[in-house]
Formats: structure tokens, sequence, C-alpha cells
């Protein structure tokens, strides 16, 4: 048996939120997390919605049924089968959608901001590890990196990056690890991390981003 591989052609989905216009002064990128679909997830960014400002809500390519052979859909950003041509597919389509979305802009004007949740952090690292896209702004929600934040990307390249990891206190998925250690370990690659946390759960609250980005 021989294993072979093949480019195909993909259809990519996304979502946004307000007008890219003379107007806009930000610009967000939101990766959603694994088994979410980015047209539930954009809403949580309504609160950004201010007339200057462009929410991109990112799809991942691959969707599967949440339970069983039917029923609600969720995307996953990459598995663990095939993981480097799944990185390097992802990536592709990132800065693709950047690129045609900013095509012809004067960027310079705009705020850049990357914003991923959970499974979404190690994909939104990668992409900005490309060196393709400008961060003016990253917040890491519910982010684990398993193997530490210099698996995903060198370190270096967020040290002017202003980053905050934001993440709830119940998180039913953060509560099995000691979060002290687990905040130590992200600052360690990005000494300068701002840390928020919340009373809530393993998800996007609204009221927080809202006060984390209009102060």
């Amino acid at each position: 048996m021989q294993e072979h591989h093949l480019e195909v052609k993909r259809t990519a989905r996304y979502f946004t939120l307000g007008e890219l216009n003379e107007s806009t002064q930000n610009v967000w990128f939101v990766l959603h997390g694994y088994g979410q679909l980015a047209q539930f997830f954009i809403r949580k960014f309504d609160v950004l919605n201010d007339g200057q400002t462009f929410v991109v809500a990112p799809e991942a390519l691959s969707r599967f049924y949440l339970e069983g052979v039917s029923g609600r859909v969720g995307a996953s950003w990459m598995t663990k089968e095939e993981r480097a041509h799944e990185i390097s597919d992802y990536i592709f389509y990132l800065n693709h959608l950047y690129d045609t979305l900013l095509e012809g802009r004067d960027v310079s004007k705009l705020t850049i901001n990357l914003l991923a949740f959970s499974q979404g952090n190690a994909t939104l690292l990668r992409w900005l590890n490309n060196d393709h896209v400008r961060c003016d702004r990253l917040l890491i929600w519910a982010g684990f990196f398993g193997n530490g934040v210099a698996d995903v990307i060198e370190p270096s390249k967020l040290a002017t990056v202003p980053t905050t990891l934001v993440y709830g206190l119940q998180d039913e998925y953060l509560v099995q690890i000691d979060t002290k250690k687990y905040e130590e370990d992200i600052r360690m690659a990005i000494p300068h991390l701002e840390v928020v946390t919340f009373d809530g759960r393993h998800t996007v609250d609204s009221a927080i981003l809202h006060q984390l980005v209009k102060g």
C-alpha cells in the first residue's frame, strides 16, 4: 500500500458583522472552538457592532455530526490525522480570506484584532506564526496549549503584541487542571500577558468581551 496526496479545491464559509468601509477603524478575526459553527459563534460579537468595527468569523473546513449520524453539526480546525496537511490547508485558507477582505485597503489605518476560542487558539497562533497577518491585539480565550505556546508560535513574534488570556472560573475543561500553572506556562512564552477571569463556564461571555474592548 502506498499513501498519496492530492490538492483539491474547497469552498470555505465565513460570516461577518458590520461593514468594511471608510468608517471602519477596527477589524476582528475571530476563530471558533471545536464543534462550533461560525454562524452561531459570531453572534457573541454583536456587542462590538458599533458602526466602526468589522468582525470576521471563518468556519473550519471539516464538519461533522455532533451526535451520531444526524442532527446538529459542528466544525473542527484539525485532528491528529494528516496533521501537517490540515495545518497547511487552514493557514492557506485564512491567508486567502485576509487578503480577499483587505485587498486595496490601507491596512495601516485599521486596528487588526485577533481572537480565538478554545481549539481555535492553536489555529490562530499558527496562522500568526506564518507572518502573513498583522496583529495589533491578541485575545486568547480559554486556550490550552498542551505542548506549550512555543509549539505553535515563535514567542518572540508576540513580544510587542498586547495579549490577553481570558477564561471562566467554572470552565469545565480548565477546572480539571492547575489554573495557576496554566497561566504561568503561557506567561513563560508571553511575559507581558494580561489575565482576565470571569465567573462563567467554557464560553465567550459577551459582557466580558464588551468590557475588555470598550473599557
